[in-house]
């Protein structure tokens, strides 16, 4: 999606979807999708912090030491977590209070002004990624007269391979998970096992057009969505503890 500027604290984001819609004469439809970057939605919810303002605790200087990593960086990162998970020189891997475990709590500085400096800012992802996507779409909705999804992603790197993917970390009015269990397979036989992450497929498909580097696109609109949209959140695509193989 073209058109959107550099989102500052404070800003409107919908409105600003709204003028970059109309920018490229683009009208909404039922069933569309607008896939959103977490940092444009952290950054107008003021998610930032100054790693100069950070207190840092006694147990944040020690694992800092751990994990070779500033110890105001790694503070915020406890503050934003559950549980660590995983801590080596150069690796922090916690579950986020959210409920997803991710590589520092999702915590960035890339793409961020001021991010490159020492005492710069840091970005958290979004207080409640559910309740922006749910705000933001009663907006486009309202705006529109179609009937939407919106979907947050944030990029993750995954425990089976290398590299990052787009992940989905928030949502509204569009499933996370597809049952297709009982459907006929190409043969006709049923299937037995077959639950589709269809957020997360969308996230990552999102996330390539997107960009990782300083592509600025930092939403996407999405059109031909193959399954019907319903009411969905985040809760549904994160695996209990107690089935996660790797815990």
């Amino acid at each position: 999606m073209e058109g959107l500027p550099l989102v500052q604290v404070g800003d409107d984001l919908a409105e600003l979807l709204v003028v970059a819609l109309q920018r490229q004469q683009v009208a909404l439809k039922d069933g569309d999708i607008i896939v959103l970057a977490q940092k444009i939605v952290s950054k107008a919810e003021g998610r930032r912090v100054r790693l100069a303002d950070v207190q840092v605790s006694a147990e944040a200087e020690q694992l800092a030491a751990t994990v070779e990593k500033d110890p105001r960086l790694v503070q915020l990162i406890l503050d934003e977590s559950a549980e660590v998970v995983r801590a080596r020189p150069g690796l922090l891997v916690v579950e986020h209070r959210l409920g997803f475990v991710s590589a520092n709590a999702g915590i960035d500085r890339s793409n961020i002004e001021g991010g490159h400096e020492e005492d710069g800012w840091a970005l958290l992802l979004p207080e409640n990624p559910d309740a922006s996507a749910a705000v933001l779409r009663e907006r486009l909705e309202d705006n529109s007269g179609a009937r939407l999804g919106v979907l947050i992603i944030d990029s993750h790197g995954r425990a089976w391979r290398e590299g990052t993917a787009g992940v989905a970390i928030g949502f509204s009015g569009m499933p996370g998970l597809v049952d297709l269990r009982s459907e006929p397979d190409l043969f006709g036989q049923e299937l037995k096992v077959t639950t589709v992450g269809a957020a997360d497929e969308l996230a990552a498909a999102a996330s390539l057009i997107m960009g990782q580097a300083a592509e600025g696109s930092p939403a996407v609109h999405v059109r031909g969505f193959p399954y019907g949209l319903r009411e969905g959140r985040l809760a549904e695509l994160l695996r209990p503890k107690e089935r996660d193989a790797f815990r």
